[in-house]
């Protein structure tokens, strides 16, 4: 519910600020004061920065850009899950970590009614946006396996601690590729909309949300834990609608159907238990 909505609040953010000012923002407010009351997690900082590049600042510059550039929020959300299959990927290559054949049949369920989405929206949009969410989606995937990989204690400490390479590097860019003049202006002027927008992504979306995300992936295999994201897009697409009456596709319902088909393969139909046989008693008890 958190990541559903937040793709359609970065969207309002992204009215009034500058995508790579508005990641710099966000995690600032992750950073600070969170890194004054949280030790960090005990990993080695090799690790720490790797899972901040791909989990905090590949994936998040990447996709406020694709918001930027006109992706709608309900789609983004739709098609920022391609996650799913990139992260059992690179979990089999790195950790040899094997998904179950029915989640790998789940997961190409999933992933069918994920190019239903794109054929369709291929159509109607330019690429560009498609192509730089699709990358911030393996910024993403590769981000899960790190952090499955190094396992932290508290999911929290590590969302504190590895945003810490996020604000630098993003306001440099911002820097660079706005301009000091629209830089400074934006923050100067910065409305209560983006205020509120910027509150919500750094306390929910990555302090309430990652925080939980990572400390799953620190105790389950990342095939049983990504694909629960597919719900996300569900969501994402319904706000959209509600809010901004940005109405769904037909290719996207359709497609957004088929992933949920996928989801309920590999997640739900894998954990159901058979319920246990009463005990038999003789006569005599």
């Amino acid at each position: 519910m958190i990541w559903g909505v937040n793709f359609l609040v970065i969207d309002f953010g992204l009215a009034d600020v500058p995508p790579l000012l508005f990641v710099a923002l966000r995690f600032t407010l992750v950073v600070l004061p969170a890194i004054f009351f949280l030790k960090p997690p005990a990993i080695g900082w090799k690790n720490i920065l790797l899972i901040g590049s791909f989990l905090s600042l590949g994936q998040f510059a990447l996709l406020y850009l694709s918001l930027a550039l006109g992706m709608p929020p309900g789609l983004a959300s739709l098609l920022a899950q391609t996650q799913v299959v990139l992260s059992v990927i690179v979990s089999a290559i790195v950790l040899r970590e094997r998904p179950t054949r029915k989640q790998v049949i789940g997961i190409a369920i999933g992933m069918t009614g994920l190019a239903v989405v794109v054929i369709g929206h291929s159509y109607a949009a330019p690429l560009l946006p498609v192509v730089i969410i699709l990358l911030a989606a393996l910024s993403w995937a590769i981000g899960n396996v790190l952090a499955r990989r190094a396992k932290a204690a508290s999911g929290l400490s590590l969302v504190v601690w590895s945003g810490v390479v996020v604000p630098i590097p993003s306001l440099a860019l911002a820097f660079a590729v706005d301009g000091p003049t629209v830089i400074i202006d934006s923050l100067t002027h910065l409305s209560w909309i983006a205020i509120l927008s910027t509150l919500y992504t750094a306390v929910f979306a990555s302090l309430v949300g990652y925080g939980i995300w990572n400390t799953l992936l620190a105790k389950y295999p990342t095939s049983s834990v990504v694909p629960w994201t597919l719900l996300v897009p569900v969501v994402g697409i319904v706000a959209a609608w509600l809010v901004v009456n940005e109405q769904p596709s037909v290719s996207e319902i359709v497609g957004g159907a088929i992933m949920l088909a996928g989801l309920a393969v590999a997640v739900i139909v894998l954990n159901r238990k058979k319920p246990e046989l009463e005990p038999f008693e003789t006569p005599s008890g």
